[in-house]
């Protein structure tokens, strides 16, 4: 008997990802949680340098100002609620201090420059179609940071003007790193508050658009959003808003990524590095005790073994 539908994935077959892969990820909080997965296993990542972004034109802005090195000043700021913000960025960078703020922003437009261009690999999530636009500046914003809904008008991207800022993306990206692997694909995480037949329309606009670009080279999509749709079509995957996949869930679409994209022997370190993570986290009752010294001497041999492979992980 057979309970549950599947999505068939294709391996890929070549460009797939391993300890030596140079990973950047931006979008959505999806790509926050596949993130995680990747530093805890210690891949070569930088991710969302500017905090989570939902929608295309606000990684798309991103991907403009990294490229073109745009420095930040004071008049790109607001102030609200005694804080600095950037509409730009996620509220996760303001800061009540206006110069740790620009610090902030400058030093990460930098640092995204940098990666971008040694980049093997960008994975792209999106998460909604809705954008807000001010009314003062009629430009459309990464984040209203509380600011009254009054000040912004709200726009759904047609699939024309997702697709057209995709491919802007993937020009931009090849423009100064002609290799790189453009990896896109749709947060499961359901924008509810813009209303369920809303948020249906909004994610179809997504996929959609990027499925009129995938054929270009070095440019893929992983269905993140339709495993958790189709495969995992129950609410005991979610957390307990209903909205967001719960670790089950995560834990799930982590381990489809990782046959579909990941080169078959980089499995096995990720388990010795898997095993000194747990090793670090182990609490013993007797932290003085021989066999605990015996543990942690054991410990540093496999770290040792690990570093003399892959000098750039430190645990």
């Amino acid at each position: 008997m057979n309970l549950q539908t599947k999505i068939i994935l294709k391996k890929e077959t070549k460009n797939r990802i391993n300890y030596n892969s140079k990973l950047v990820l931006l979008g959505s909080c999806f790509s926050k949680n596949i993130g995680n997965k990747l530093t805890y296993f210690k891949f070569q990542t930088h991710q969302n340098p500017f905090g989570i972004l939902f929608h295309p034109k606000a990684i798309e802005n991103l991907i403009t100002n990294a490229i073109n090195k745009k420095e930040y000043v004071s008049k790109d700021l607001i102030f609200q609620d005694e804080r600095w913000h950037s509409f730009d960025a996620h509220s996760n960078l303001s800061s009540s201090n206006q110069e740790i703020l620009l610090k902030k922003l400058n030093s990460s437009v930098q640092a995204t420059n940098k990666k971008l261009k040694k980049a093997t690999h960008i994975i792209i999530t999106l998460g909604t179609s809705w954008v807000y636009r001010s009314i003062e500046t009629d430009a459309v914003v990464a984040n209203c940071h509380k600011i009254p809904q009054k000040k912004f008008s709200k726009e759904l991207l047609s699939i024309v003007e997702i697709n057209k800022s995709l491919k802007t993306i993937i020009s931009l990206l090849k423009s100064i790193n002609k290799d790189i692997n453009v990896l896109f694909t749709v947060s499961p995480i359901r924008h509810l508050k813009d209303g369920f037949i809303e948020n249906t329309q909004s994610k179809s606009h997504l996929i959609a658009a990027i499925h009129n670009i995938v054929d270009c080279k070095n440019v893929s999509y992983f269905p993140s959003y339709e495993i958790m749709m189709d495969e995992l079509r129950d609410y005991r995957f979610y957390s307990e808003d209903m909205i967001h996949p719960n670790k089950i869930a995560i834990n799930y679409i982590w381990e489809k990524f990782n046959e579909t994209w990941f080169e078959e022997n980089t499995g096995s370190i990720m388990k010795e590095i898997e095993l000194i993570q747990k090793g670090m986290a182990h609490k013993p009752f007797d932290k003085n005790s021989e066999k605990h010294q015996n543990f942690l001497q054991n410990l540093e041999s496999k770290k040792e073994k690990i570093r003399t492979q892959f000098p750039f992980i430190n645990f």
